[in-house]
């Protein structure tokens, strides 16, 4: 039997891994500054993170939601205490799609409509309601586009409001940070105004922080950099279990629970809570929030002395630089050349960096060395 080939693949293949760096089948070593789009969080096989999942293995690993789980309950005061978040209630999932869609599904629940504004650029998922608010044609297919849907830019802030005040929007779904997209930051403006016309208005406010959450920023959401913002929905999911697979949605107290509103089978299982649990602990004690932030501003300062970067964006470790050339080829050389891991965007000139949030200034050198000696020889 074949694999359904959909993935363009680099040939490497990582056998094991430590803090920022991949070892290969060959026995090379890779410097990780993507983290499997932003994933791992705490740093590749963190001993904390290892001994966590073990222990609970040793115990159970799973049983399904008709029993109680305490861990759960642990999870999400564990979150309110990092985030201060306190007046929302945690859902758990598996997926940043699957968090999505129960996001949208919860907004036309909660006020019965249909539509939806998304932003040009975005990225929510390949499931069925978040693929349809994702700007792509070429993976929505036709039973995905059930329900209108309206894309703006994310500078045009008196369109957006135009539209939720037309009373017929279901929610407004937006990313903290678009990552996909090519690391776009949206305004503080945007966000402010967004939220107070959801809020005369009965619109959901859902926040996609699936990429830019669990302190990515330098704040445990990207969100909080905008000051009185307050959603009524909060996504997250790769960062959560630093590789094991895990979602999240905050729901706003306001909205009430009922039985069979929302479901799944395999969300927030004992294994899954163990690796949240030990991911927050970690984030935690060593101060990974604070580090995104300066480690962030060091990097952006060093990137942007590299030779052919016209434009470097985000916040914290979570940027987008950006070329006057297309950076296929560029990424191909770091790869197979520098043994550098790093993204790409939607953005064909844009490269996207995502790294553990663990690493230091030393790292980032090793990064910037790379990227010129890369660059060199593109145009030698």
């Amino acid at each position: 039997m074949k694999l359904f080939d959909v993935y363009p693949l680099y040939n490497v293949e990582p056998v094991s891994a430590l803090g920022f760096e991949i070892i290969d089948s060959k026995g090379d070593t890779y410097f990780d500054f993507y983290g499997g789009h932003a994933v791992i969080s705490i740093g590749h096989s963190h001993p904390k993170y290892i001994k966590s999942l073990t222990d609970q293995l040793n115990r159970i690993a799973f049983y399904s939601n008709s029993v109680l789980n305490p861990m759960q309950n642990e999870v999400a005061q564990r979150i309110a205490d990092v985030s201060g978040l306190n007046n929302y209630q945690l859902f758990f999932v598996n997926s940043g799609a699957e968090a999505n869609e129960n996001a949208l599904k919860l907004a036309s629940f909660h006020n019965g409509r249909k539509k939806v504004i998304a932003f040009k650029k975005a990225f929510h998922g390949r499931t069925s309601a978040a693929v349809n608010v994702t700007p792509d044609a070429k993976i929505v297919a036709p039973i995905n586009a059930t329900f209108e849907k309206v894309f703006f830019d994310l500078t045009d802030i008196e369109g957006v409001c135009e539209e939720i005040f037309q009373g017929d929007v279901a929610a407004v779904i937006i990313e903290g940070i678009q990552g996909v997209g090519g690391v776009h930051v949206p305004s503080a403006e945007l966000l402010q105004k967004i939220q107070k016309a959801c809020t005369l208005t009965d619109t959901v406010l859902i926040l996609d922080e699936v990429q830019s959450g669990y302190g990515r920023s330098g704040k445990f959401f990207a969100f909080q950099h905008a000051e009185g913002v307050e959603p009524d929905v909060v996504t997250m999911a790769k960062g959560m279990g630093n590789g094991f697979p895990v979602g999240g949605l905050l729901i706003h107290e306001k909205f009430a629970p009922r039985m069979g509103m929302l479901g799944t089978t395999f969300g927030g299982n004992q294994l899954a809570c163990a690796a949240c649990i030990s991911v927050l602990d970690v984030i935690k004690s060593e101060n990974l929030m604070h580090n995104a932030q300066v480690i962030g501003d060091y990097a952006m300062a060093e990137l942007k002395k590299v030779h052919g970067v016209k434009e470097v964006r985000g916040m914290g470790l979570m940027i987008g630089f950006s070329f006057d050339f297309p950076i296929a080829e560029l990424r191909k050389r770091l790869v197979y050349n520098e043994h550098i891991f790093i993204g790409s965007s939607s953005e064909p000139n844009t490269i996207r960096f995502l790294p553990p949030l663990t690493i230091g200034k030393k790292e980032i050198d090793i990064l910037v060395a790379a990227l010129n000696r890369a660059i060199a020889t593109l145009f030698s």
